[in-house]
């Protein structure tokens, strides 16, 4: 393939890399964004290994065995991964795409072919030097991020005395030796202030991902989304990769994007969830089981909550993480579908930080095949809680919290949130009373208006669906 032919299918598959995150943008149009994204990267790697740069390469084997066993083990997680699982294989997907910047920045720094000098050898030295600097932070923080969206971290967020003037001092360090490392004379002395920023790299972004909180590992996600596309595009750049270089620099805007979002969805800074400090880990026990009751929990059972969804005729559900952890998605489908037969309007609320990352409970629905048109955003359906019969709140916690909006003095006040008490009926289903993965308590628990249904969610909406059917 020559080097117009090439350039030609970049062209074509940058193309539909922007139609994949158009369709991607819509739950309607995700199919469609996904195959066009599948198409367009097939297109890419199929351009490169027919490239003038391999064409006839002796390690083409080498790249086709190393394709083979990473779409092998691709094919494996997709398979076998559950539904609860995405938010930490994203993460790890991410820490994947920062250890390969990593990697192929060492790899072109020794590269022994390698003839450049002047201007041309700072310009491609500096690429490496900040490519190996976000793939260090993004794999890290990434693999950080992982221990604990999968729980084998804790969601606490672990705060050092000092920890910005410690976050300070390493960026004056990484720049000292990025001066040092620029006016190394040879390979050999330049190696070891590479080195040292890598590690110093490596360091940050643990601490930076330790010290953010379970409430904001929504927005964790998207961040780590958009450092593993800058740091795709600065392997394009190491590289000499046009291709990589946009697709990287789209990633990275829109991840960056995204995470403007979440943070205006949660009423928070993106400085502010770098700087850390906010939530705990997740099941904790809620504060007013060491303080006075703020009133008294009306407990419901199976039979009278089907009674009540039985008798509305406008009912909105609210799915989070719990329904996600209960795999109760198709359940809930089941019930809307016998109330909307019935002439019952069922839609649904989908707050943009619900579940562990964006997107989540909107993935979780369109599996169980919930018709996109009732499934609508916070924006859309919070002014038509008012008119509401049955609010039913399936396993989530701080997007309802009335205290975002009517105590100052909560930590999450401020926060955008489902209005879901103003419901003539809320239903809140939980295991037990403990507070939501902020560590904030909920006085929706204790309204007059409220009830609780405890217990699995899939059990108990099984229990649901049998009294409605009888």
């Amino acid at each position: 393939m020559n080097q117009g032919l090439l350039t030609v299918s970049y062209i074509g598959a940058t193309i539909l890399f922007i139609l994949s995150l158009g369709g991607l943008s819509n739950p309607e149009t995700a199919r469609r964004g996904n195959l066009f994204g599948i198409i367009g990267m097939t297109l890419a790697v199929v351009a490169t290994l027919l490239g003038p740069r391999l064409a006839g390469a002796s390690n083409l084997a080498l790249i086709l065995g190393a394709m083979a066993i990473g779409g092998a083990v691709g094919v494996f997680a997709a398979v076998r991964v559950k539904m609860t699982q995405m938010p930490e294989l994203v993460a790890l997907m991410h820490s994947l795409v920062g250890l390969a910047a990593v990697l192929v920045g060492f790899a072109n720094y020794i590269d022994p072919t390698a003839h450049l000098t002047g201007a041309e050898k700072t310009i491609h030295e500096v690429e490496i030097y900040i490519g190996i600097l976000i793939g260090a932070v993004t794999f890290s923080g990434s693999v950080v991020a992982f221990g604990k969206l999968s729980g084998k971290i804790s969601g606490k967020p672990v705060t050092l005395p000092g920890r910005h003037q410690f976050n300070f001092g390493l960026l004056i360090v990484t720049v000292m030796l990025g001066k040092v490392f620029l006016n190394a004379s040879g390979v050999a002395s330049g190696m070891t202030p590479l080195l040292i920023m890598t590690l110093i790299a490596l360091v940050f972004g643990v601490h930076m991902v330790m010290a953010i909180g379970g409430a904001d590992m929504p927005v964790v996600v998207s961040m780590l989304n958009s450092y593993s596309g800058w740091a795709a595009a600065a392997t394009g750049f190491m590289l000499s990769n046009d291709l990589l270089i946009v697709v990287g620099a789209l990633v990275g805007s829109s991840g960056a994007i995204l995470s403007y979002i979440m943070c205006r969805a949660m009423n928070r800074k993106f400085v502010s969830v770098i700087a850390g400090g906010f939530g705990t880990e997740g099941g904790t026990p809620s504060a007013a089981a060491g303080a006075a009751p703020a009133g008294e929990v009306v407990p419901v059972s199976a039979l009278e909550t089907a009674e009540m969804l039985r008798e509305a005729k406008n009912v909105v559900i609210v799915p989070g993480y719990g329904m996600a952890v209960a795999q109760a998605q198709h359940t809930v489908f089941e019930i809307t579908q016998l109330l909307r037969s019935k002439g019952v309007n069922v839609r649904f609320a989908i707050h943009p930080v619900a579940g562990r990352m964006p997107g989540h409970m909107n993935v979780l629905l369109a599996e169980a095949k919930v018709p996109y048109d009732i499934v609508l955003e916070m924006d859309e359906i919070n002014e038509d809680f008012p008119s509401t019969d049955v609010s039913m709140v399936i396993g989530a916690n701080d997007i309802v919290n009335p205290s975002a909006l009517e105590d100052p003095n909560s930590p999450i006040a401020g926060m955008p949130v489902l209005e879901v008490w103003k419901s003539t009926t809320s239903i809140v289903m939980k295991r037990s009373m403990a507070s939501g993965y902020a560590g904030v308590d909920n006085p929706l628990f204790y309204k007059e208006n409220n009830r609780m249904l405890f217990g699995d969610a899939k059990k108990m909406l099984d229990e649901v669906l049998n009294h409605l059917r009888g």
